[in-house]
């Protein structure tokens, strides 16, 4: 028998398990994948050293971007500045401007959108400065400097923000607002002050243009079962098929041509922007560039990318934007457009434009009817059904130089 006591201390609970940490790296990447959003995926990265590395191996990612900054401004708002309080400049909540000659586009251009820069939280500071992992090389969990961010938020453009990420396949950023604003339009005859002009434009690039799809109305809202066709302008019209005489007389074309000349400068000025993100990721197949708004939509799929890989840009340095080639246009009106959710479209006008000669194939008409089908955005089902309801319509033909 031992002389000393015997002390019995109490079993040690066991190590706490860590169940995420036993997740292998594909599946946690799949993951994050869903997660997509930028600044979630900043987030992420500041959690530990394996979402850090984990975090740019990504092949899906959506950027919202919190403010655009012209030439005019060139710098960014300080850290204690609200993002709404950068907005687009005047120029750009002027549709009156749009009046002009084509020499004038060019400034406008410069006036409206230029540079594109984020404004993300103080955890992106990670995803722009961590150096890029090969995929395939040994342990995620390798030691790496994980320093906290600076204090102060710092802005980053969209470029800055994807550097280190070396499989982007699928990318979409979002505009904080669209780039026209034309509810000031109440020079021509057709606008309702008692609602807000419509303009929707869908558009799809190579290395130009490829095609464009605009929606537009004077006015649109709820029906009050108050005969609208009395209330004067273009809706006054008896709606016999055509395009009336008073189309022509009363502004109702040059607004028409406003518009279409203003979506193809926002959507050119976008593409434009997009190049050196373009460029830095050949692994990209699919790029959406959009805004909260809805207005505009630029889609680029992975033959589209491939194209303006292989072939020159044809781009105005001067205005920072791509050249948009000589057109042809198919013209859709109905001076009242009534659909089956109640919502009144007063100078209802679509128009479906691709690149004249014989460079493109040709599409007929179902890229026109599904341009706003299976998007998923707000409103869209409600602007697939105005489209299909106008093409239906008598079909006009216009023809426009490049500019």
């Amino acid at each position: 028998m031992s002389p000393f006591p015997t002390t019995h201390l109490p079993p040690s609970d066991p190590a706490p398990i860590d169940y995420l940490d036993r997740l292998p790296d594909p599946l946690l990447l799949h993951i994050l994948n869903y997660i997509s959003d930028i600044k979630s995926l900043g987030r992420c990265s500041a959690v530990s050293r394996r979402f850090r590395l984990l975090a740019p191996l990504v092949s899906s990612v959506l950027i919202r971007v919190d403010c655009i900054i012209s030439d005019d401004n060139p710098d960014p708002p300080s850290s204690s500045s609200s993002a709404a309080a950068v907005s687009l400049p005047n120029a750009a909540n002027k549709p009156s401007i749009f009046f002009v000659r084509f020499p004038l586009f060019s400034s406008l251009l410069r006036s409206f959108v230029s540079h594109i820069l984020l404004k993300p939280l103080q955890s992106l500071g990670f995803l722009s400065s961590l150096p890029r992992r090969i995929p395939g090389s040994p342990s995620l969990s390798a030691d790496s400097n994980t320093s906290a961010a600076s204090s102060s938020v710092t802005h980053h453009s969209p470029v800055q923000v994807l550097k280190n990420f070396s499989d982007l396949r699928s990318l979409r950023i979002d505009l904080p607002s669209g780039e026209l604003s034309l509810n000031d339009s109440s020079s021509s005859s057709d606008t309702s002050s008692s609602s807000s002009t419509l303009l929707r434009w869908r558009a799809h690039f190579g290395s130009s243009l490829d095609r464009c799809l605009i929606l537009a109305a004077a006015s649109h809202a709820k029906s009050l079962n108050t005969g609208l066709a009395g209330s004067g302008g273009e809706s006054a019209t008896v709606d016999n098929g055509t395009i009336p005489d008073s189309f022509y007389t009363n502004g109702g074309l040059k607004l028409r041509v406003v518009w279409t000349i203003s979506s193809l400068i926002a959507a050119s000025a976008r593409h434009y922007l997009l190049q050196p993100i373009i460029a830095e990721h050949p692994t990209l197949e699919s790029l959406v560039l959009t805004d909260a708004d809805g207005q505009g939509v630029l889609r680029m799929d992975r033959e589209q990318l491939e194209e303006l890989r292989t072939k020159p840009l044809s781009a105005s340095s001067a205005s920072k934007r791509t050249m948009v080639p000589a057109l042809s246009m198919r013209l859709w009106y109905a001076p009242i457009l009534e659909l089956s959710s109640g919502v009144v479209l007063k100078g209802a006008t679509l128009v479906a434009i691709r690149p004249s000669g014989g460079e493109k194939k040709e599409l007929g008409l179902g890229w026109i009817e599904e341009a706003f089908d299976g998007e998923g955005e707000e409103g869209d089902w409600m602007y697939a059904e105005a489209v299909r309801m106008l093409v239906k319509r008598r079909t006009y033909c216009l023809e426009m130089n490049s500019f």
